[in-house]
C-alpha cells in the first residue's frame, strides 16, 4: 500500500520533480553547434554556401530533431469574407474578417483572420500578423474588448495593418486532441518519430494567412511580419525561418525551444517542456530529455535561418523560466550569418539593462520590466523596428 501511494503523489506532482535552476552561478559549461560549420567539416564563408549548402542541412536538422515536417503542398486555397466594416476604429481603419479555407486530399481546414487596414493608405501597406495563443476576445474584431496583447489602434496609427489568427484553428493546444486540426489534411505525420505537432502547425497556419495576404490587394504581401508571443513566439521562429516570404520575425518572451539557448541550465528545459507539453514537438525531441548536449543544433541556429530577414526577440524582466540571458546569447550567436550578407548587427556585447531596446535591423532585443505577457511596450518596439527595417518616417 505505502509503494502504491508513493507512486500516485509521484503521479500528482510530476511537474515538480524538475527542478529548475536559476542562479547563474550555475549554468555550467557548454558548447554551442557552430552555425558555420558544415556536416562535411567545411566552414561556411560566403551566402551563396549558406544558402546552399548550410542552411538547408540546419533547417533539416530542427525538421528532423524539433519541430518535425513542414507540408509544402496543398490542393487549394479558397477564402471569403465574412464581415466588414470600412469604418472601424471611428473610421480610421477597413475590418475585414476573413474565413481561409485550405483542402488537401480532399479534407477542408479553416482558419479565421481578423484584418484591419488603415482607411488612408493610397497603396498596399505593410502589416503585422499575430499568431494569438490567448483568448480570442484580445483579438475581437468589434474592438469591445480592448487588450495590450494585440493594440490593433496603436498599430493602425502607425500606418500599418494589422492580423490576427487563433493557434487552435490550425490545433488545438490538448494533448489529447492537437490533432483535429492541420494534421488531419496530413495524417502521415501523426505516424512519423519527425512528424509535425501543435506548434508546426501554428507556424504552418501563419503561412497559410500569407498565402491570403498575396491575393488582397490592400496588403503588400512583402512586407508581413510575423509575431509571436510564448508558445505563439516559437511558432513565429519556425514559421520565419520555413517561409522566408514572411519580411520581420518578432518573438516575444518565447523561451524555452523558442529565442532561448537549450544548453544553458536555466529556466525551462527540454525535459520540462517536453513533459509539460508532449503535443508541441516532434517524437524524436523527447531523445533529448536530460540531454541537450547531444542536440545538433541550438536556438541560434535557428533565428540564423531567418537571415537576412530582420528578427527582434524579447524578454520581460520577471520572467527567468525563458532565460532572458539565453535568449540574447541566441541571438548574439546568430549574429555570423547576418555578416556573410553584409548585415552588420546593432546589438551590444552584453545584455543591454532592463527597458533598453535595441530596436535597429537587423537583429533586435529589449529586456522589459514586468512578467510574461505581451504588451504595447513590446508592440512599440517592433513598429520601430519595421519603421527602421522599412525606412518609414
Amino acid at each position: 500500500m505505502k509503494s502504491i501511494c508513493l507512486l500516485f503523489a509521484a503521479f500528482l506532482f510530476t511537474p515538480y520533480l524538475y527542478a529548475q535552476n536559476y542562479d547563474e552561478s550555475k549554468v555550467g559549461d557548454y558548447t554551442l553547434p557552430d552555425v558555420l560549420t558544415a556536416a562535411n567539416g567545411k566552414k561556411i564563408t560566403t551566402k551563396k554556401e549558406w544558402e546552399q549548402t548550410r542552411r538547408p542541412e540546419v533547417l533539416n536538422l530542427f525538421e528532423e530533431h524539433v519541430y518535425g515536417q513542414f507540408p509544402k503542398k496543398y490542393d487549394r486555397l479558397e477564402y471569403s469574407v465574412k464581415n466588414e466594416n470600412k469604418q472601424a476604429m471611428n473610421g480610421k481603419a477597413h475590418l475585414k474578417e476573413v474565413e481561409i479555407t485550405v483542402y488537401n486530399n480532399n479534407k477542408p481546414l479553416r482558419i479565421n483572420v481578423v484584418l484591419f487596414v488603415p482607411t488612408n493608405a493610397k497603396k498596399p501597406v505593410p502589416a503585422f500578423l499575430l499568431i494569438n495563443n490567448r483568448n480570442k476576445r484580445n483579438t475581437a474584431p468589434a474592438r469591445d474588448t480592448l487588450s495590450e496583447f494585440w493594440p490593433a489602434e496603436m498599430v493602425i496609427d502607425a500606418g500599418y495593418a494589422v492580423a490576427a489568427f487563433h493557434n487552435s484553428d490550425a490545433a488545438p493546444d490538448n494533448k489529447n486532441t492537437y490533432q483535429n486540426g492541420v494534421l488531419q489534411l496530413y495524417p502521415e505525420q501523426l505516424q512519423a518519430d519527425n512528424g509535425m505537432k501543435a506548434i508546426g502547425a501554428w507556424a504552418w497556419g501563419a503561412s497559410r494567412v500569407l498565402d491570403y495576404f498575396e491575393k488582397d490587394k490592400d496588403i503588400d504581401a512583402k512586407k508581413v511580419a510575423v509575431v509571436g508571443h510564448s508558445r505563439g513566439g516559437k511558432a513565429a521562429l519556425w514559421a520565419a525561418a520555413q517561409d522566408q516570404r514572411f519580411a520581420i520575425c518578432a518573438s516575444n518572451c518565447s523561451g524555452n525551444t523558442g529565442a532561448s539557448l537549450a544548453r544553458r541550465n536555466f529556466g525551462e528545459s527540454v525535459e520540462r517542456i517536453n513533459t509539460s507539453f508532449p503535443h508541441w514537438f516532434t517524437t524524436n525531441y523527447k531523445k533529448y530529455n536530460g540531454n541537450e548536449a547531444a542536440l545538433p543544433v541550438d536556438q541560434h541556429m535557428l533565428i540564423a535561418l531567418v537571415a537576412p530577414r530582420p528578427v527582434y526577440v524579447t524578454n520581460a524582466s520577471k520572467d527567468l523560466w525563458a532565460d532572458p540571458t539565453g535568449t540574447f546569447l541566441a541571438i548574439k550567436a546568430a549574429e555570423p550569418v547576418y555578416t556573410l550578407f553584409g548585415s552588420k548587427s546593432k546589438l551590444p556585447d552584453s545584455p543591454p539593462a532592463v527597458d533598453t531596446p535595441y530596436d535597429n535591423p537587423p537583429l533586435g532585443y529589449h529586456n522589459r520590466v514586468g512578467i510574461h505577457d505581451l504588451t504595447e511596450y513590446d508592440w512599440a518596439n517592433f513598429i520601430d523596428f519595421a519603421n527602421f527595417h522599412y525606412k518609414k518616417k
